[in-house]
């Protein structure tokens, strides 16, 4: 029987929350050490470190398990059009090399944690955003995306001066759309006859669509023309051009994984960024690594993050969005409703 751990908040306070790799992407690493385990490995998803959101989320967590349990680490880079081989060969150069755990960040990474984790069954395998690898040695860390979407919804209604609001996922697949399903239910909770506009960048990440800030810029410009006063965007790197394109219409943005408001290379816009959905990617990183390291007991099968365990939830850096009581009253009404079952939050 699969063991279903839950996720502690480890890296969502906010939420009331060089080496290169042959043919692996580039890298970097921390100073070496002696013994049966190098430390953490880390595969990052398209974008890449410094998307001030998801994989930044995941590197957040890593750093942090180094420095606490006194171990190094390599993180690796993707590549342009990469190949499932090229994030097979990643995960196992790093197993090989010695590292324990090996995490891959996205659910891109699916077959190649699975394939990966067959060959090298003493490594602990990780993977962020997919529960399909059922393997003794493998985490699949997820979360309720639409739980968090649905406060930022919430929240979008609240502060919409037009009644229109708009969502921008980054590709067209499963995952984002329960972003998109969150995010829309939780504004109609507020205001059935809001309109809400929403648009995918690209059908595959191939295309860019979670890496392409020109792409998120352009969609957002085009949702502000039509009206739209508050953009939720689920992107990545390319919800970095959404952000950019609210400031300058001065129209609110709401982030999505990490808290945005607070990353430095996004401090020009905050005054913007109303709020972020969080998910504790950072937390899940950490807590994998020290099950292996620390523990000495793996955690593995689904480890999901929800409202109810802090593994989701909304960040309330800015003043602007803590402060107005009429909105954080209809949020926490939400997040009780949604902790006792009252509200069923869809996913697609």
């Amino acid at each position: 029987m699969r063991r279903v751990s839950r996720i502690t908040i480890a890296g969502v306070a906010t939420a009331a929350l060089a080496v290169t790799v042959s043919a692996c992407g580039s890298s970097s690493t921390s100073s070496s050490s002696e013994g049966k385990s190098k430390g953490i490995g880390l595969a990052y998803d398209v974008g890449g470190k410094g998307d001030q959101s998801f994989n930044d989320a995941a590197y957040a967590g890593f750093q942090k398990a180094q420095k606490d349990f006194g171990v190094s680490g390599r993180d690796v880079e993707p590549q342009d059009n990469e190949s499932d081989a090229d994030k097979i060969q990643r995960l196992e150069t790093l197993a090989k090399a010695g590292y324990n755990p090996v995490i891959g960040v996205g659910f891109a990474y699916a077959g190649a944690v699975k394939e990966a984790a067959q060959k090298f069954p003493k490594v602990t395998f990780g993977i962020i955003d997919d529960n399909q690898t059922q393997a003794k040695n493998v985490a699949d860390m997820v979360f309720h995306e639409e739980q968090s979407s649905y406060l930022a919804g919430v929240a979008a209604a609240k502060a919409t001066k037009k009644n229109h609001i708009g969502f921008i996922g980054g590709v067209d697949v499963p995952l984002i759309h329960k972003f998109e399903a969150g995010y829309e239910q939780g504004a109609k909770s507020v205001n059935p006859k809001i309109k809400v506009e929403s648009q995918y960048l690209t059908q595959t990440a191939q295309e860019g669509g979670f890496s392409s800030p020109d792409k998120g810029e352009n969609a957002a410009n085009g949702q502000i023309d039509a009206g739209a006063d508050v953009i939720y965007a689920a992107a990545g790197l390319s919800g970095q051009g959404v952000i950019k394109s609210a400031a300058e219409h001065k129209v609110w943005a709401i982030g999505v994984d990490s808290d945005q408001y607070k990353q430095a290379a996004l401090a020009k816009y905050k005054s913007y960024i109303l709020t972020s959905a969080l998910k504790n990617v950072e937390g899940a990183v950490y807590d994998l690594s020290k099950s292996v390291i620390k523990d000495k007991k793996p955690l593995t099968g689904e480890i999901r993050g929800s409202l109810e365990n802090g593994g989701v939830g909304l960040a309330d850096s800015n003043p602007t969005f803590k402060n107005n009581a009429a909105m954080q009253a209809a949020i926490k009404k939400a997040e009780a409703g949604i902790k006792d079952g009252s509200i069923k939050v869809k996913t697609s």
